[in-house]
């Protein structure tokens, strides 16, 4: 009986162990079902640290959705490395921390369904104009390489109008460019850390989030930001870098809720006509930053500003000022002032 019992465990471990078909033997891979009755099912394939040697395309099942290839020093990623049997299904692809120093104008033209796409922490310099042509890409990650100049047409060759969120932080880049006119759906734009001197033209994105932290930019110069109608998050922060806000520089931000200028120590004081043009702002970030007084006039320029953070965890809300009763409109008028105080946690 006892023999039996063990005869039945090893085979049902065997069973589970072979009942995902082509999975490479120094992979993780796992069945998630989901749906009525468990009709739908999706395989996770987890490759990362496979170590030297490894021949790509590594064997993974036919009806892979997600693959992780991080940490396998791939180098060069070649037409035939991604075009085995399962990538065509991949929606999401993880190959960061793998020495890549090119891709291949068609390494990426099998996967057809491809959405998330991370190429973080790895040595490119540039990528060829063509490609991400046919992918589907919502989210790229492109952190923490070697890019220097970086052109956002890139990104104009893939199918379907969906947003895509770009993260371009940790690069070395001097310049970010793109053809004018040319219609990109780029919504979130990462570009903190790295060596951009002033604001690039990113005229015709509908940009939501901008981030900016980090770079060496001295000046923000009028219009700066003007055709970024859609923007609603604008992060700058240099601390050693920033020192000058030039008045309008943030008109046409009609949509703007959050402008963070934390941690500038340079920025002394703001004039009231930077503000011009913020209809919408909500939050207001300057904790950190050299500004330690804000005009007594900037709320006509902030209708719908409801917190600023200023100095050294001063935090001031819109409040409403006892007025004084109006003989001819016969009511009192309330009028409504920033009213600042000193928090211990600045919000």
């Amino acid at each position: 009986m006892v023999v039996l019992l063990c005869f039945s465990l090893s085979l049902l471990a065997a069973v589970q162990c072979n009942g995902i078909k082509n999975c490479h033997a120094g992979c993780r891979c796992e069945v998630e079902s989901f749906g009525l009755f468990d009709s739908f099912s999706l395989t996770r394939v987890d490759c990362r640290g496979l170590g030297p040697g490894t021949v790509m395309p590594v064997p993974i099942p036919l009806d892979t959705t997600h693959l992780d290839l991080s940490s396998n020093a791939v180098g060069p990623l070649s037409d035939a490395m991604l075009a085995g049997p399962g990538y065509t299904t991949l929606v999401s692809l993880d190959l960061s921390n793998n020495l890549l120093t090119k891709i291949s104008p068609n390494a990426l033209s099998k996967l057809r369904y491809l959405e998330t796409l991370d190429l973080s922490h790895n040595s490119l310099e540039s990528l060829p104009s063509n490609c991400f042509s046919g992918v589907p890409l919502t989210e790229v990650d492109l952190s923490h390489n070697s890019f220097r100049e970086f052109d956002l047409d890139v990104f104009g060759t893939k199918v379907s109008g969906e947003p895509i969120s770009v993260d371009l932080s940790n690069n070395r880049l001097v310049s970010v460019a793109k053809t004018e006119g040319k219609t990109l759906h780029i919504q979130t734009l990462n570009l903190s850390a790295n060596r951009l001197t002033a604001v690039p033209r990113l005229a015709g994105l509908p940009l939501r989030y901008l981030n900016l932290d980090g770079n060496l930019i001295e000046e923000i110069k009028e219009g700066a930001f003007a055709p970024l109608r859609d923007l609603v998050y604008l992060s700058i922060s240099s601390p050693h870098a920033l020192h000058l806000i030039q008045p309008f520089s943030f008109k046409g931000l009609q949509s703007l809720q959050v402008l963070d200028l934390s941690n500038n120590l340079r920025l002394k004081a703001l004039s009231t006509a930077v503000f011009s043009g913020l209809d919408a702002l909500q939050e207001l970030n300057l904790s950190g930053s050299g500004v330690a007084s804000l005009p007594n006039n900037m709320l006509s320029h902030l209708p719908s500003v409801k917190s600023i953070t200023l100095g050294k965890n001063v935090h001031c809300r819109r409040t409403q000022k006892q007025g004084q009763f109006h003989p001819q409109l016969g009511q009192v008028q309330h009028n409504e002032v920033l009213s600042c105080k000193e928090e211990r946690v600045t919000l």
